[in-house]
């Protein structure tokens, strides 16, 4: 069984990709992270992170395990906030899916304003993938989602939540970096790091915007998520271009711009539900998202 405050700090610790920051997150020294995080590599029986003198960065297996651990802590979070809100008496409890995107900026603001509009529902997260989402709607395993756009047919009602431009992540040190509004165009032939193919809407979504501006940067990498592409610009793999809100993952070596775009490019976070939900809470907790809706 793993221990939680490890995955805690695993995942502060795979987002600062340095100790003395990661420690300072977590309200603890150096030692005892860098133990916990021996402990848990020695229990998965694999290396987490490549340590050098320089630079602290994720391996394959880190980098594999990372969505794996913000599912774990999320649940075991969730499940704590189920069982106090039993003890507490509350109204009813509504279980809600998130991709991780919706982590940087949106599900704190919306949290926060549920907390003080429906105080009588407790809200169990979950973190969970678009496609995870409307399996878990669909078989009665969540009330209610918060995911990127559906594509092909569903049966699920939605509504627009959160709308995002795309910018540039850079290293620090790359010259892109200096400019205030760096054009498209100056990203050919440079090393990039892509969405993967399974991060189907931003992966789809980039490829047009790099075709439309006929601009082919280097691909050297390609990751499901955000928080990966962040730790390999921050280590100086290569630039990508991701949505504004991952500016609050706090990579202190990464530089955002925003691009000087044709076209503007955004993208969507939407609340999804099924029509036929009898959860009495929903209504009240869709009352709080519609607030977010422009």
């Amino acid at each position: 069984m793993l221990d939680m405050n490890h995955v805690r700090s695993f995942i502060a610790l795979a987002a600062e990709l340095n100790f003395s920051r990661a420690a300072r997150r977590l309200n603890i020294t150096q030692p005892p992270l860098s133990r916990q995080m021996k402990l848990l590599e020695q229990q998965l029986d694999v290396p987490l992170f490549e340590r050098s003198s320089r630079r602290v960065v994720l391996t394959p297996a880190g980098r594999a395990f990372l969505p794996e651990a913000q599912k774990l802590l999320a649940q075991s979070e969730a499940a704590v906030a189920a069982t106090r809100g039993a003890a507490r008496g509350s109204a009813g409890s509504i279980r809600i899916g998130f991709v991780g995107a919706a982590t940087y900026s949106f599900l704190p603001a919306f949290i926060t304003r549920a907390r003080a509009s429906a105080p009588h529902v407790e809200l169990e997260l979950v973190q969970m993938e678009t496609a995870e989402q409307l399996k878990a709607i669909n078989d009665e395993q969540i009330d209610l989602g918060f995911s990127r756009p559906l594509t092909g047919p569903h049966h699920l009602d939605c509504l627009c939540v959160a709308r995002e431009p795309m910018m540039l992540a850079a290293p620090k040190a790359h010259p892109l970096a200096a400019k205030r509004r760096p054009a498209l165009t100056m990203l050919s032939g440079e090393p990039f790091v892509m969405f993967a193919p399974q991060a189907r809407y931003l992966h789809d979504k980039l490829t047009q915007l790099l075709a439309d501006a006929a601009v082919s940067p280097r691909i050297v990498q390609s990751m499901t998520h955000s928080q990966a592409i962040l730790s390999l610009v921050s280590a100086e793999i290569g630039l990508a271009i991701v949505p504004a809100g991952t500016q609050n993952a706090c990579f202190n070596d990464v530089v955002f711009r925003p691009l000087d775009l044709r076209k503007d490019c955004f993208v969507e976070l939407h609340a999804i539900w099924s029509p036929a939900n009898r959860n009495p809470m929903l209504p009240d907790v869709n009352a709080t998202a519609r607030t977010f809706s422009s």
